[in-house]
């Protein structure tokens, strides 16, 4: 089990499942919702997340036609993006945990649109767009 919240505490969960398809983000969206070089994610499913308090503050924003980023009202810490096509997963701002949520990363994606300013150092796969094309079609 791992737990996690927004910046002022004030939105909490907790996830009782595993991890799957961790990447660094690096497209435009990530890095301006993140204000960091990537965007670190992992799918959870829906069954094994649950909110431990604050999730009235937690709100929505609709990126692209697509997905939900949902973030705190009140910090604006990023919190989930929730993809239409995957109905049973979502993926988790793998910086809102308390501490080690027990996975790595196993990707980067969208490094066609990477900083400039940020060279990426590990040996990861490195992908141009989706790795296996987009949420709901692998």
């Amino acid at each position: 089990m791992m737990t996690g919240g927004c910046l002022c505490g004030k939105v909490r969960y907790e996830v009782t499942g595993e991890f799957s398809d961790i990447s660094n983000c690096h497209c435009s969206m990530c890095r301006r919702v993140t204000g960091s070089a990537f965007g670190a994610f992992g799918g959870v499913k829906w069954r094994d997340f649950h909110w431990l308090g604050g999730e009235e503050l937690v709100r929505g924003y609709r990126s692209s036609g697509k997905v939900e980023r949902t973030f705190c009202s009140v910090c604006g810490s990023t919190l989930q993006n929730i993809y239409d096509e995957q109905p049973d997963v979502f993926y988790l701002a793998l910086g809102t945990a308390d501490g080690d949520p027990g996975c790595r990363p196993e990707y980067h994606i969208f490094v066609g649109s990477k900083a400039p300013w940020f060279d990426i150092t590990d040996s990861l796969p490195q992908n141009d767009g989706w790795a296996d094309g987009p949420p709901g079609t692998g």
